[in-house]
C-alpha cells in the first residue's frame, strides 16, 4: 500500500479518519477506512446532535477500537483539532487536570480521554492531511463520514 508521496507503508496499519455534520452541532456522521496489506475495512456511524470536532475524534476512536492487537498505526486526518491534540495539547491538558491553558474545561474531554488510552496500547503515527484536496484516503473516509450522517438523516 503506498500513500501519497508513493511510499510504502509495509507492516503499518493505515488508517484514514473523517467527520462531517449537516449543521454545528447538527446531525453528524464519523467515517474511517482501514487498510493493510490489500486488506480494506469501512466503517462509519452518526449520531443525531453532535459536533464535527466530536465526529473527527469519533472516527479514530472507533478505527482503533477495531483494531484487535497492538499495532503500528499510520493515522491520516484532516483535522488540525484531532492531530494537534493528541499529539502537542494532550500533554498540557492532562498535566493541567483536563484544563486549558486558560483554566476552562477540556471541550470533548471524554473522547479525549478515550483516544489517549486507545492510542498508548499502539504505536502511531499522526499525519494531517489537507481535506477535500484529492487526497484519494481523505475522500474515501470523508464518504464514509456523509454515508454516516445519512443513517442519521433517513431515520
Amino acid at each position: 500500500m503506498n500513500d501519497s508521496s508513493g511510499q510504502a507503508h509495509g507492516d503499518w496499519i493505515v488508517i484514514h479518519a473523517d467527520g462531517a455534520c449537516k449543521g454545528n452541532p447538527g446531525p453528524g456522521g464519523w467515517g474511517a477506512w482501514l487498510s493493510h496489506q490489500g486488506r480494506e475495512r469501512e466503517l462509519y456511524g452518526g449520531e443525531p446532535m453532535t459536533t464535527n470536532n466530536r465526529m473527527e475524534l469519533t472516527a479514530v476512536i472507533r478505527a482503533l477500537e477495531a483494531l484487535k492487537r497492538a499495532c503500528q498505526v499510520k493515522v491520516y486526518t484532516d483535522s488540525v483539532y484531532v492531530q494537534k491534540g493528541i499529539t502537542e495539547w494532550i500533554h498540557g491538558w492532562k498535566a493541567r487536570n483536563w484544563r486549558t491553558s486558560d483554566k476552562k474545561p477540556v471541550k470533548n474531554e471524554d473522547l479525549w480521554r478515550e483516544l489517549d488510552t486507545l492510542a498508548q496500547q499502539h504505536r502511531i503515527e499522526w499525519h494531517w492531511v489537507k481535506g477535500h484536496a484529492g487526497h484519494a484516503g481523505n475522500e474515501r473516509a470523508d464518504a464514509l463520514a456523509n454515508r454516516g450522517v445519512e443513517t442519521i438523516l433517513i431515520k
